[in-house]
């Protein structure tokens, strides 16, 4: 065989080699072998004639640099890596629990009153919640109904929604709060 033949043979063993130390923990020692076979197939390249030396040591520093780089692309994803490398978190797992964001998107399809006019921004009242909000567009008057629509960063989202006739429970004296203020608590009998 000629000498140019056993330089490639070699040099490939040796990107081979490279590519085992990445993937199989060694202690360097295929490192080391890696590198002994390489200079080998480099200065077997040259002894046979210059310009295969010259293609040998061109192919060696390419080849190296290529299977390095195919070798750490696909690295991350085998077992040996999947152990070494931390996994990136995702956006739940470094997100507090009880995010006031997580509260406010809970609030979307909801329906509340108005507090104050909102033109566009004012205060909404849901479910004993006060919040800021903003309008989608037309303007609300106080005490009209609103649902909220999305959450824009930390900002609720309501649209104005046509007023109804009032539930028989905003009527019945039982159903309103302790707090609730009535001008005549005792009516004189009608006897």
């Amino acid at each position: 065989m000629d000498p140019w033949i056993w330089a490639v043979l070699l040099l490939l063993v040796g990107m081979g080699l490279v590519v085992m130390d990445i993937f199989l923990p060694s202690g360097g020692i295929f490192a080391f072998l890696a590198v002994g076979a390489i200079l080998g197939a480099i200065w077997l390249g040259f002894s046979h004639n210059s310009v295969v030396g010259v293609m040998v040591l061109g192919g060696a520093v390419v080849g190296t640099v290529v299977a390095v780089a195919v070798a750490l692309k696909y690295w991350p994803s085998t077992a040996l890596g999947k152990q070494m490398l931390l996994q990136v978190p995702s956006s739940n797992d470094v997100l507090p629990e009880n995010s006031p964001r997580k509260t406010l998107e809970a609030l979307v399809g909801r329906t509340g009153r108005a507090k104050s006019p909102m033109l566009p921004s004012g205060m909404i009242a849901i479910d004993g919640l006060t919040l800021d909000a903003i309008s989608e567009g037309m303007p609300v008057e106080a005490g009209q109904r609103v649902r909220v629509v999305e959450i824009r960063g930390n900002r609720v989202v309501v649209r104005g929604l046509p007023d109804e006739p009032p539930d028989a429970a905003e009527n019945d004296p039982l159903a309103q709060p302790i707090d609730w203020d009535n001008s005549e608590p005792f009516r004189p009998s009608q006897a």
